[in-house]
């Protein structure tokens, strides 16, 4: 069953139990070569513990402010942001982040990048071993977990970026920052596979930016559809399709041709006001 909804109005409310993330009235700006850009405006959201939200729209919506927002390196003009009830206040071990370039350490192979996250957050050395290991099993990386960035594929390295960020036990909130848009297409599909297994695996809450629709529907249990800037969540969209997913099933070309709509009509200003927060 595939489901859509409108974005919740505005909430003074305190914090709901079972919500890994709740973000009220946010706004924020930012310094741009012509004057103040306005990134979000009146930003809401409410994320329940082990969802797979995918936030989609344009670039310049703001998706990646809200996504720095939450992993503690800005804080917004205006408006409370909390992960499980506390107000976020700086970056923390509760946060896995996931951006854009793999960032690997180049002198490290592919089991100590995995690793060195797990040794800051106090384990002992033979359990680093085996957590590290173990994750990289989950992104097919078993065979490569002694080799250094340089002799990893592009692919290969982001798979190793998604394992330092899923070996952390305590990172209950996963952060991902359109990881896989610089990966050619076969590949990329291959990553969104070894991300959803992980996340099957390990369920946690996971917030994933990006502007393709089809990379939405593939991995999110819920897309967040943004309006163009100054972003607020227009329309939710609920994926009600099981797993492993067939992305040409009629259910799923039957989405994207939905969603398609709801942001070409975003897009050209008509923006559910009626129906929108």
């Amino acid at each position: 069953m595939i489901s859509t909804s409108a974005a919740s109005a505005p909430s003074t409310s305190p914090p709901t139990p079972g919500f890994a993330i709740e973000a009220s009235g946010v706004n924020h700006a930012y310094e741009g070569q012509d004057g103040l850009v306005r990134a979000l405006e009146g930003f809401e959201v409410a994320i329940p513990r082990n969802e797979f939200l995918c936030l989609l729209g344009p670039s310049g919506c703001g998706k990646s402010s809200f996504l720095r927002i939450v992993t503690g390196l800005m804080q917004p003009l205006e408006g409370t942001v909390q992960l499980n009830g506390k107000q976020i206040n700086g970056p923390g071990l509760d946060r896995g982040i996931v951006f854009q370039e793999p960032a690997l350490f180049p002198w490290l192979t592919a089991l100590r990048n995995v690793a060195f996250g797990l040794e800051m957050s106090g384990l002992k050395k033979e359990a680093v071993h085996e957590r590290a290991a173990h994750v990289l099993r989950i992104v097919g990386l078993e065979r490569a977990m002694n080799f250094y960035p340089y002799q990893l594929s592009g692919g290969m390295r982001h798979r190793v970026a998604v394992a330092r960020a899923w070996a952390l036990r305590d990172a209950s909130v996963l952060l991902m920052d359109e990881p896989f848009s610089a990966i050619d297409a076969v590949n990329r599909m291959a990553l969104q596979k070894y991300l959803v297994d992980a996340w099957l695996e390990e369920p946690r809450t996971v917030i994933y930016v990006t502007h393709d629709i089809d990379e939405a529907i593939y991995l999110a249990d819920r897309i967040a559809i943004m309006t163009p800037s100054p972003g607020r969540i227009a329309q939710y969209v609920r994926v009600d399709l099981g797993r492993p997913r067939d992305r040409n099933s009629a259910e799923a070309n039957r989405l994207r041709a939905e969603i398609t709509e709801i942001m070409h009509r975003l897009e050209s200003g008509r923006d559910l006001h009626s129906k929108a927060c």
